[in-house]
């Protein structure tokens, strides 16, 4: 196992600790600027974050620990998840062969926690809502793996810090079809994981078309700003997972890598999520299925193409 302790490879977990909230209000600003709206302030996910941590949870006396354990072992297998992902060329914290393995899932376990949480209230809305995510999760897991299976067959490292050091050394030289078909695979995944528009509205208040707003309907206080900490932090890795591929930076310069990488990681996938929930609605419920197994049959085209 191989691990870094250097201020370079802790700045791509400082910057999730501290900035991953700041993406819901960039993204919040897009539409409300692309809607011709002032809109919230940049720095309102901070706020509601404080004010629910100031708040106290009320737990139902038909549930158990495990749903007072979501929340935590939910935002505790992001928080590792982080410390595995790099920054474009800047290395992560803990980095070992296969972690890219271990990366998705601590994304399933994450989630996990979260379904088992909302059927531990025997809410039958919650129920519905926990089906639906274990439904698309059950497709969208196997696309990330083989995306990143196929990145790691392109780059000839099976280490998430090796195989982006080697995109970012390398520039455009590996862009390829395959690495096309990859990005487009993990965007349809970025899109599932974080419940954005066409897989999920997060602003939805319906619950019969809710999906992971339904599922922690039951938590407040603390308990829901963890979980939301964690939908922030789990949007930053994400994204910074898409950054590593269409984005690879490497001028040479550790403190310049570091701020272009972390412009680039709030300003791209929240000026993505930004433009589609602007410009079009979600899609049905029966045809999110057809959209993840799209991203799978990407993955498996990526990865034959490596393979040959």
């Amino acid at each position: 196992m191989m691990t870094y302790w250097s201020h370079q490879s802790i700045s791509p977990v400082i910057s999730a600790i501290f900035l991953a909230p700041l993406l819901f209000g960039v993204i919040n600003w897009i539409k409300a600027f692309l809607s011709g709206r002032r809109g919230a302030p940049w720095l309102q996910p901070y706020f509601d974050l404080w004010k629910l941590m100031r708040k106290s949870a009320v737990y139902s006396r038909t549930t158990t620990w495990i749903f007072r354990a979501g929340p935590l072992v939910g935002l505790g297998a992001i928080l590792t998840a982080a410390m595995i992902m790099p920054m474009g060329n800047i290395p992560a914290l803990v980095s070992f062969p296969g972690d890219f393995v271990l990366f998705a899932y601590l994304l399933a376990l994450g989630r996990f926690f979260t379904i088992i949480a909302a059927l531990d209230t025997g809410s039958s809305f919650q129920g519905m809502g926990a089906s639906r995510e274990a439904y698309f999760s059950a497709l969208s897991e196997p696309a990330l793996l083989l995306a990143l299976t196929a990145v790691a067959r392109r780059t000839g490292s099976n280490s998430l810090s090796g195989m982006y050091e080697v995109l970012s050394s390398g520039s455009w030289a590996l862009v390829s079809p395959a690495m096309v078909l990859v990005f487009i695979a993990i965007f349809i995944v970025f899109l599932t994981e974080n419940a954005r528009i066409p897989v999920d509205d997060p602003t939805t208040h319906l619950e019969l078309t809710m999906i992971h707003e339904v599922m922690v309907l039951d938590h407040g206080g603390p308990d829901l700003a963890f979980i939301n900490y964690g939908a922030a932090l789990k949007m930053w890795i994400l994204g910074q997972l898409l950054i590593g591929i269409v984005n690879p930076v490497h001028t040479g310069i550790m403190w310049l890598n570091q701020t272009i990488s972390i412009v680039v990681s709030l300003s791209g996938p929240a000026i993505a999520v930004g433009l589609i929930e602007f410009s079009m609605a979600r899609l049905r419920l029966k045809r999110v299925p057809q959209l993840l197994v799209a991203a799978g049959i990407f993955s498996v085209l990526a990865l034959i193409m490596e393979l040959r």
